[in-house]
């Protein structure tokens, strides 16, 4: 009794009248009540009503009725309660319990202990109409049970016809799949070949039924297994892990040691030259103090001798002076062997960054394998690539980027690549018909969209998974434009000088070039600083006209004008140039690129090529020259499908390559 109770109490209660389930409906979010008590509460809202739907008391979710032109009153009979529940019910809800008193004795007014419960007929019965029961030819072989035991009945649930209610659901249509009543048979589905009691279809459903059950058996007995096996993994790599840690502590403390002695050994020798000059400038002083002290005493020997009145004093003096001997006894020379002019300390700040940024003290290595899949379907995997530059360039397609309705030809300023709602899309900038262009395939058609500014655009950066920023010249704007994979112009901002190159560093700050300089903005267009960087007194940036962030938050710099590539922190060092002298292998850089790896890559205009640098801006190779269909390129991207994509000014193209391999 007590687990009767509380599973009535817990599972079986609806929280709105706080009484065991009457007729139960489950909605949308899972929670369940009773039919009425869900309308009732529906008809309080009008914006429930509005909607044509339930509205959940508890957590306020809509479910949308299937017949929204009935009553309100009916809108819940379609809604079904869930399996759980209504198992629940049946097994252990009102009247499934030991029945007690005779149902046909109830009905004339009499109170009589139940000694049988006839399971065809859903009664409890006494001795006496027992035995009336068996005798009957329509009621003689019901299966009857004894309640002289403790014994649970459940209870046989009659569904009636939604339509006609004081009818059963006792037929199944087999070419309409519904189940229906006698009337709805007769009105409804009588052109139907194959309508069936739902009595005689039992046998082949629960047939069905139990080669699901053992289905699911099987799939909830392999789901056990991998669960078993993933929490034994999980201690087991919760030990591993911890081990890792205390190996990077361990390794990162005797790095600290090492730094903190060098720290040591410094300071050591600052003190030591410290003290050493202090003492020779205090040395110093003291001679200096004495050589006072002298010239004092002879000043007041001349003195003496001027006021005297013997002549011979007066002459005496001037001979000493004549001869030296008065100058010379103060003269004391402090300059000596080894003597410190002065103390500086030479900090190599630049060398020290690009140490930190090349320190490699370790690294965690994620490797992926088969996916356990802890869930009850089964999920599948696409194959994933990897950018390979070391691999041979595989042509993978080619993008015409003029299109209907340009005025001009079209000159690819700058690129990116973007995956926007699960679709691949390239969106460049088009100089000369002013205008930002995006091109995507959708049902396995090529298509664009395009939008069309103030001026011409020139650079473009990724902002975030669907938006972009543009520079546009003649109007000193930069525009910020949203892919749906279609374009939407945002906003624009107005700046205070001409931008070429752009590129975002962080979600609320843009670096661009402007002649001679590259500043650091933020998303107002407001000036954060200014770099412009010298070398033996010499600017080193001339023509910036292409700009991208390196995976350290760096800022890579196409000059065209030096033909150098430079390498900025934000604080506005030099990280590196390439090439280190003006004899350089770059004919005339212009687009340029930065991998996930942290692989630089340049667009070289007049020698046909994209070159190949390191993060620390050495040279590799040329990845990508004529031969390969390269031809006065002007920008180039990479995205994450291992995919590389050169604009080719006089084709008026874009060459897709990839350098993918499978993993």
């Amino acid at each position: 009794m007590a687990m009767y109770q509380k599973l009535q109490e817990h599972f079986l209660t609806c929280t709105i009248c706080t009484e065991v389930f009457d007729n139960p409906c489950t909605l949308v979010c899972y929670h369940t009540f009773c039919r009425k008590c869900v309308v009732k509460y529906t008809k309080t809202k009008p914006e429930a009503i509005g909607a044509k739907s339930l509205l959940c008391p508890f957590c306020s979710r809509l479910t949308t009725v299937t017949s929204p032109e009935r009553p309100i009153d009916e809108w819940a009979d379609d809604v079904k309660p869930s399996f759980l529940i209504q198992g629940l019910l049946d097994s252990f809800g009102p009247g499934c319990k030991d029945a007690k008193d005779c149902t046909c004795c109830q009905g004339e007014g009499e109170t009589t202990p139940a000694t049988v419960w006839c399971s065809a007929c859903g009664d409890a019965l006494c001795e006496a109409c027992a035995r009336a029961h068996r005798r009957f030819p329509a009621t003689r072989h019901h299966d009857v049970l004894d309640l002289s035991g403790d014994v649970i009945i459940s209870r046989k649930r009659k569904v009636m016809c939604n339509e006609h209610k004081d009818e059963s659901i006792k037929f199944l249509c087999k070419d309409c799949k519904r189940v229906t009543c006698h009337t709805c048979c007769v009105i409804y589905h009588r052109k139907c070949e194959s309508v069936v009691t739902l009595e005689s279809e039992l046998p082949a459903l629960k047939s069905q039924l139990f080669e699901k059950k053992e289905t699911i058996l099987k799939k909830q007995m392999e789901m056990e297994t991998k669960v078993d096996g993933v929490k034994v993994k999980v201690v087991t790599e919760k030990d591993r892990y911890a081990k890792m840690e205390q190996d990077i502590k361990y390794f990162f403390k005797k790095a600290r040691e090492k730094i903190t002695l060098m720290e040591n050994k410094l300071l050591y020798e600052l003190k030591e030259v410290t003290e050493k000059h202090i003492e020779q400038l205090t040395t110093d002083i003291k001679s200096g103090e004495m050589s006072v002290k002298m010239y004092r005493q002879q000043n007041e020997l001349i003195e003496q001798a001027l006021q005297s009145e013997c002549d011979m004093d007066v002459y005496e003096m001037y001979q000493g002076c004549e001869a030296g001997d008065v100058d010379a006894v103060g003269d004391v020379d402090v300059r000596k062997k080894g003597r410190i002019a002065r103390i500086t300390l030479r900090q190599k700040r630049n060398r020290l960054r690009r140490t930190l940024d090349d320190l490699r003290l370790g690294e965690i290595v994620v490797q992926y394998d088969d996916i356990v899949t802890l869930e009850a379907t089964p999920v599948s995997e696409d194959t994933g690539y990897v950018l390979d530059l070391k691999a041979a360039p595989v042509l993978q397609d080619t993008i015409n980027v003029r299109v209907a309705g340009d005025k001009s030809n079209a000159y690819t300023r700058d690129v990116t690549v973007f995956q926007v709602n699960g679709i691949h899309t390239v969106v460049l900038a088009d100089y000369n018909n002013n205008n930002v262009k995006s091109f995507y395939i959708r049902n396995k058609n090529r298509r664009h969209s395009k939008l069309k500014l103030g001026g011409a655009p020139w650079g473009i950066t990724r902002l975030k998974h669907n938006q972009v920023a543009a520079t546009v010249l003649p109007t000193r704007q930069i525009v910020k434009v949203e892919m749906n994979p279609d374009l939407v112009l945002l906003s624009t901002i107005t700046t205070s000088k001409q931008y070429w190159g752009i590129t975002s560093l962080t979600p609320s700050t843009l670096a661009a070039s402007a002649d001679r300089n590259v500043d650091i903005l933020d998303m107002a267009g407001n000036v954060l600083k200014s770099m412009n960087p010298v070398n033996c007194g010499k600017e080193i940036i001339h023509s910036p006209s292409f700009l991208c962030t390196t995976r350290t938050g760096n800022i890579l710099v196409s000059d065209d004008s030096s033909g150098c590539v430079l390498c900025l922190a934000t604080e506005g060092d030099v990280v590196f140039t390439y090439p280190t002298s003006r004899h350089t292998t770059l004919g005339y850089p212009r687009g340029i690129t930065s991998t996930s790896t942290g692989d630089i890559l340049v667009a070289d205009y007049y020698q046909h090529t994209v070159v190949h640098l390191t993060e620390s801006g050495k040279f590799v190779r040329n990845i990508l020259t004529k031969d390969d269909g390269v031809s006065y390129p002007l920008s180039v991207c990479v995205d994450g499908p291992g995919l590389v994509y050169v604009c080719n000014q006089l084709s008026r193209e874009i060459k897709v390559f990839t350098f993918s391999n499978t993993v």
